[in-house]
């Protein structure tokens, strides 16, 4: 058989093979920065949830902290990603404490690994506003402190 007629014939069975591809339609989430709906700790850091329960389950949320706020030495039980919004913060592991900082401004990306001890603060002179995505509940256990 020829290569001409080979051709449609390798065409159309390839076709019956290949999976279709549903259309769906999905409605697209958007949520405006006065739709925020911010919860604030007694220690002043704001959480307003994206997605998912952070007591619960892995979440995305957007947190704001007070200018000058600077966190104990703590570790979380989970992998935290975050992207700076406003301000410039800091992130330190315990051990480099002391040492050079990195000052993080806006479209600024940081990673803290589940269970590294670690500070953060805020050093701008305005309020730290991040998007923080973390792969399970949150949980906040100063250096030396037993799980509760």
């Amino acid at each position: 058989m020829s290569i001409q007629k080979l051709f449609p014939l390798a065409i159309a069975v390839l076709s019956l093979s290949s999976p279709v591809i549903a259309q769906t339609a999905e409605t697209i989430e958007l949520t405006t920065s006065p739709e925020l709906k911010w919860e604030t700790t007694p220690e002043g850091v704001a959480f307003a949830p994206l997605e998912g329960s952070r007591f619960e389950e892995s979440y995305m949320a957007m947190v704001r902290l007070p200018a000058g706020l600077v966190s104990p030495v703590h570790v979380k039980s989970a992998a935290m990603y975050g992207l700076i919004v406003s301000g410039e913060m800091v992130h330190l592991a315990q051990a480099e404490i002391g040492g050079a900082e990195t000052v993080l401004k806006p479209g600024d990306y940081y990673k803290i690994p589940a269970g590294s001890p670690h500070m953060s603060k805020c050093v701008s002179d305005a309020e730290c506003v991040t998007f923080l995505y973390q792969d399970g509940p949150f949980d906040f256990l100063p250096v030396g402190e037993a799980p509760r």
